[in-house]
């Protein structure tokens, strides 16, 4: 799917709070109809993976997806499969300093501890979820115990969840979702890849959450688009489910924390087709976007805790 520039700026101009409230409700319809069938299927697959490359929106979209299940009656946990990493040895933390560790790849997975507990949840046993501690590259106790009641659900979120080295649970069991940005933005002769969307993602939430610089999460972005081409791609045709999170006013909300700069950083050619696109789009005020909206993962002031 592709979408014109001058139609995102129109609907901004004309009515930035109900633009991007329609955006939202059209969002929504589209995890609307994929609940409804999870609900149909929940006794026999009362487990949901969830995947999707770095910025696409993974956990905003499992939380949504808990919410509307819990409002239609059919109670939901969400469990990042971040807590199944682990745990690095001394050597490994110095490796990873040093960059020389490959942080995203799947044997960095308790593979064993997550199916195990997969198969627990499956038969209604009660399983403690683990805590993984990024400061210290540690798993803890976490005390938080998890029994699930007939008829309920649990999500699984994680950039892995449909790696079938990492979950080894039959499929049928299992629901599986893949999540990304798949729209591209047009302006013009230039055509925006969804990638580029999501770099912007990570951009923003980097210099809000993670004291990032921009240069900062561009030196990693080669490293990360490999992982994702090496690690998730690969297996998103496993999933039952594709959805595109796309917001079509995000990059207006994105404008004028980016520009300047992005403008700095001429030494990053692939940058030049999102800098000229942000430079034609009508910014978005943040008062303007609600908090319900996926894109308070990226800038904050959302409904959901992360």
């Amino acid at each position: 799917m592709n979408i014109e520039v001058t139609r995102i700026n129109n609907g901004i101009r004309i009515d930035p709070k109900g633009y991007v409230q329609s955006v939202n409700e059209e969002y929504y319809y589209q995890l609307k109809k994929i609940t409804d069938d999870i609900i149909n299927t929940r006794h026999e697959k009362p487990v949901i993976l969830l995947s999707g490359p770095s910025g696409s929106g993974k956990t905003t979209t499992a939380f949504m997806i808990e919410k509307l299940l819990d409002e239609a009656g059919c109670e939901t946990h969400t469990i990042s499969m971040d807590n199944y990493f682990c745990p690095l040895t001394h050597e490994e933390k110095e490796l990873a300093a040093l960059g020389k560790m490959d942080l995203e790849s799947p044997d960095r997975i308790d593979a064993d501890l997550l199916n195990t507990q997969i198969e627990a949840i499956e038969r209604c046993e009660e399983i403690e979820i683990p805590k993984y501690n990024f400061a210290e590259s540690t798993r803890e106790h976490s005390n938080i115990f998890l029994k699930r009641g007939q008829g309920e659900l649990v999500i699984f979120e994680g950039i892995h969840a449909l790696n079938p080295a990492v979950i080894t649970v039959p499929d049928s069991k299992l629901i599986k979702l893949y999540v990304s940005v798949r729209t591209r933005v047009t302006c013009g002769d230039i055509i925006l890849h969804p990638s580029k969307v999501r770099l912007m993602r990570r951009m923003i939430r980097d210099k809000n959450f993670r004291k990032r610089s921009l240069r900062e999460t561009m030196n990693m972005f080669h490293s990360v688009e490999s992982g994702e081409n090496k690690y998730i791609m690969p297996y998103k045709h496993r999933s039952d489910y594709d959805i595109d999170t796309f917001m079509a006013y995000e990059l207006n909300a994105y404008r004028d924390s980016l520009i300047d700069q992005l403008r700095e950083l001429s030494d990053f050619p692939e940058l030049a087709d999102v800098t000229q696109v942000l430079e034609q789009l009508v910014p978005l005020d943040k008062k303007d976007i609600s908090r319900d909206s996926l894109i308070c993962e990226f800038i904050g002031s959302g409904q959901f805790k992360y």
